[in-house]
C-alpha cells in the first residue's frame, strides 16, 4: 500500500508555492523547476510501482509480504532552498538538477529486518534501476540511534520529448525503526518542549533504539524458523 504524505504536491501546486518565494528571481526559470518536480514525481511513481510488483510476487511465491506499507513524498520548495543554502551551493536550476537528488522520495516500511535487504536487492537488480548512493544506518546507526537504509537510485522516466534518468531517494526501515524515527523527529522539531525534557528523552531514545533492534532481531529469528 502506497500512502501520499499531506505535503505531496503536483507541478501546478509547485508553481503556486514558487510564486510566493522572495528568492524566486534567483532560481531562474520557474517553469523549468516545475518540470524537474514533475519528472521526480513520475520517478517516485515508477519506483513505487516496481516495489508494489515485487511485494505481490513475494506474496505469491513465498507466502510473505516483505513490505508493510510505503510513503511517497516530494521535498517542499522551502526545504529545497534551505538544503541548497546549507550545502553552500548557488541557488539556480543547474544546482537543483545536478546536485539535489532527494526532491522525490519513497519510504518503504518492512515487516522484518531481513526484508529491508531483500527489497533492496530485488530493486537494484532490475535492469533499468541504477544504484547511485547507499548509506546503511542499520548496520552502522547514527550517534542518535537512528537506523534506516538510505538509497539513491536512478530510474528512466518516459516523456513525450524523450527518456530521462531521474534520481529518487529510497529509505527502507522496519516498523519499529519507523516508529522510533517518527518520535525522534517529533522531539527534535517540537520547539515548545523544554530543553531539559529534550535532553532526557534524547538519552532515552538512544537506549530504546538498541532495544528495538534487539527485539526485532529476535522476532526475525522466530519468523525465519517458522518459514523453514
Amino acid at each position: 500500500m502506497i500512502l501520499e504524505r499531506s505535503n505531496f504536491m503536483d507541478a501546478k501546486q509547485i508553481m503556486k508555492e514558487l510564486d510566493k518565494l522572495p528568492m524566486k528571481s534567483q532560481i531562474g526559470d520557474l517553469k523549468e523547476l516545475a518540470e524537474i518536480y514533475q519528472l521526480r514525481h513520475s520517478g517516485v511513481n515508477e519506483i513505487g510501482t516496481k516495489l508494489e510488483n515485487l511485494d505481490e510476487e513475494y506474496s505469491l511465491n513465498y507466502d510473505h509480504n516483505p513490505i508493510h506499507h510505503m510513503e511517497e513524498r516530494m521535498k517542499s520548495v522551502r526545504s529545497l532552498v534551505g538544503k541548497i543554502n546549507r550545502k553552500g551551493y548557488p541557488l539556480n536550476i543547474d544546482t537543483i538538477h545536478h546536485k539535489i537528488r532527494d526532491i522525490g522520495g519513497i519510504r518503504v516500511i518492512t515487516n522484518y529486518i531481513d526484508d529491508v535487504y531483500r527489497v533492496e536487492d530485488a530493486l537494484v537488480k532490475q535492469s533499468d534501476v541504477t544504484l547511485l548512493q547507499r548509506k546503511d544506518y542499520i548496520k552502522d546507526p547514527k550517534p542518535s540511534g537512528y537506523r534506516s537504509l538510505h538509497l539513491v537510485v536512478s530510474v528512466p522516466v518516459f516523456q513525450s520529448n524523450g527518456v530521462f534518468d531521474v534520481p529518487i531517494e529510497v529509505q527502507l526501515r522496519t516498523i519499529g525503526m519507523d516508529m522510533w524515527a517518527s518520535l525522534e523527529h517529533r522531539l527534535r522539531y517540537k520547539t515548545d518542549v523544554p530543553d531539559d525534557k529534550v535532553k532526557q528523552h534524547t538519552g532515552n531514545l538512544k537506549e530504546y533504539a538498541g532495544e528495538i533492534y534487539d527485539i526485532e532481531s529476535r522476532m526475525q529469528r522466530i519468523f525465519s524458523d517458522l518459514q523453514g
